[in-house]
């Protein structure tokens, strides 16, 4: 399985309109951050987990040429968006987008994107979507990758982290990891971990929160993503233990046999 970040950054993306922080203005290109995002290659299988608004330039960025499914963590702006340019994946595979994700997400994606859940899209090249509800712990296979819903608390929302074949889970944009969740990872090779930034943020895990996790899941590897303009990357990287590191745009990973693999 290999693992692609497409973007790694907050809602805001990274640098942030009209800021001159020292992140913002940095010339490393590990602190610029596309909104949130991964695409996983299992075999001859393409998984886009969220669109964001940045997709397009993500797409095209990472030479994607293929989507054969999109995983819905949650439906707030940062990771919906991008659902419209899925429209040349509908064409090229000559039907229907699968999209998985909660009540909550499906109903969202329906009242967003009218025009993309009809029987037959009224217009060519328009998008076309096929929504499949999931619910919280359902274990549900996208032919070959067998995957898991596991729900976590976003201040007043449920959104989803999902477990892909044992081998990779990902979890953004939550508070907490409650310990029945922590136990479905326990020991997965890739953990791809919220860690917003030091400071205290009533719906994010901070970096030192994020660690803690870790710790109790126990992945070979951990990654922290969903990062503001408050985290330098190589000050942050490098006061982390070896088994755990800063996720950057355009990062690369490979899963085999429980071995990991940085590939870019």
């Amino acid at each position: 399985m290999r693992v692609t970040f497409l973007g790694t950054g907050t809602s805001h993306g990274i640098p942030m309109i009209g800021c001159d922080c020292p992140v913002c203005r940095s010339d490393n290109p590990r602190n610029k951050r596309l909104r949130p995002s991964v695409y996983v290659e299992n075999g001859d299988q393409c998984l886009l987990i969220d669109a964001t608004p940045d997709f397009r330039t993500q797409a095209l960025r990472a030479n994607i040429r293929r989507v054969d499914a999109v995983l819905m963590t949650h439906t707030h702006a940062d990771h919906m968006l991008g659902l419209d340019d899925l429209r040349v994946f509908c064409r090229r595979a000559g039907g229907k987008m699968p999209i998985y994700g909660s009540s909550h997400s499906i109903e969202t994606i329906r009242r967003m994107f009218p025009y993309a859940c009809l029987e037959k899209p009224e217009w060519p090249g328009m998008p076309s979507f096929d929504l499949h509800t999931v619910q919280a712990y359902q274990s549900f296979e996208i032919s070959p990758t067998p995957i898991r819903a596991l729900p976590l608390a976003h201040g007043r929302m449920t959104v989803f982290g999902f477990l892909l074949a044992r081998d990779v889970a990902y979890i953004t944009d939550c508070k907490t990891v409650p310990p029945d969740v922590v136990e479905a990872i326990r020991d997965v090779p890739i953990l791809v971990l919220d860690a917003l930034r030091d400071r205290e943020h009533p719906t994010h895990l901070t970096i030192e929160e994020a660690r803690g996790v870790a710790e109790q899941v126990g992945a070979k590897l951990t990654l922290f993503t969903h990062l503001c303009h408050e985290v330098e990357h190589e000050a942050v990287e490098n006061r982390l233990p070896p088994h755990v590191r800063v996720a950057y745009d355009g990062m690369q990973l490979e899963v085999i046999h429980d071995d990991v693999r940085l590939l870019a």
